[in-house]
């Protein structure tokens, strides 16, 4: 490695370190204020009175255990340099097909076969996640492009210069973070009296696990050489305050469906509610993205319908380089 290298590592380091160890000092004072609600809080919804949504999150998060294992050994075992453009639709589609078929050929693993298929939680929140994904896709990725300088240069084919098989993967992805979140933010709506620090507390701890998943993201996805930046260092700072901007307004906004009190409301969302807070929560992300990139980066937002490597076959990553992407 040489010395510009290392410096630029070390100089990374040193801004996470600082920036994980501000995020987490404030949650810290903050928790300091809060008060114990009696009773304790809980993870997971409430068996009797949101049993599918219980079990919905419990059947994301057991997939993402699945899905990430199969993502390790591809990548670390460096099977995607066999990939074709095939190859990439038959992963990433395979990946996402039981989440996407379960609400309709298996209601029984989120204890919701009694129920109309529009009206299972799992149904509503695959609808949700795939309106959401879709739009980050379709639109949020262009910012990537333009502000982060990314860049996708497998073999791919493409949706308004986007790889197809990335809307795929976005939705198993999407299901595993927002079951997470919704943990995160019920335990601490349960957990604490319902008091000024608390909603700060609160804020706090969309604000961290936003950023933290980002980055986490940006981390792991860093050994996949077809997925790339021009600035490592701005990647993983400012990239993943900037991919974060999705989540601080998706978390609460995915919670809210058919919560129940204290964490949420208790109302029922039906399948058009659904969609309507889904497109709601893309718009709001979609001008945060826009303000951001206005106020503090001034990058002109280009959309180009193909990729370079479509035009320029020396940038399609390695083996495939000297083809178009």
């Amino acid at each position: 490695m040489c010395i510009r290298d290392r410096f630029g590592a070390h100089r990374t380091v040193q801004v996470l370190a600082t920036t994980f160890g501000s995020i987490y000092g404030v949650l810290a004072l903050f928790h300091q204020l809060l008060t114990r609600a009696p009773g304790g809080g809980r993870w997971l919804a409430d068996p009797q009175i949101a049993p599918g949504k219980r079990l919905t999150e419990v059947w994301f998060l057991k997939y993402g255990v699945f899905w990430i294992l199969c993502f390790g050994v591809i990548v670390g075992g460096g099977l995607y340099v066999w990939f074709d453009r095939m190859h990439y639709m038959l992963v990433c589609g395979g990946l996402a097909l039981p989440l996407y078929l379960q609400p309709v050929v298996a209601p029984w693993i989120t204890g919701e076969a009694h129920l109309p298929l529009l009206e299972r939680y799992c149904f509503k929140a695959n609808l949700w996640l795939a309106i959401f994904g879709f739009v980050g896709n379709y639109w949020y990725t262009h910012y990537f492009y333009s502000v982060l300088q990314a860049s996708y240069t497998m073999p791919s084919w493409d949706l308004n210069g986007v790889p197809i098989p990335m809307f795929f993967a976005t939705h198993f992805y999407f299901t595993f973070y927002h079951a997470a979140s919704n943990l995160v933010l019920r335990k601490v709506y349960t957990t604490y009296v319902d008091t000024c620090p608390r909603a700060l507390y609160a804020v706090a701890i969309v604000l961290s696990f936003s950023y933290t998943t980002a980055f986490m993201e940006s981390l792991t996805i860093a050994a996949f050489p077809c997925y790339n930046f021009a600035d490592t260092h701005m990647a993983y700072t400012l990239g993943s305050a900037f991919y974060g901007i999705y989540f601080i307004v998706s978390f609460p906004m995915f919670l809210r469906m058919d919560e129940p009190k204290p964490s949420g409301t208790g109302d029922i969302f039906s399948w058009k509610q659904a969609m309507i807070e889904a497109c709601a929560t893309s718009m709001i992300v979609l001008c945060l993205l826009d303000f951001v990139r206005i106020g503090v980066t001034g990058i002109d937002l280009t959309m180009a319908q193909s990729r370079p490597c479509k035009l320029d076959a020396s940038q399609t990553c390695a083996p495939f380089t000297g083809g178009y992407c």
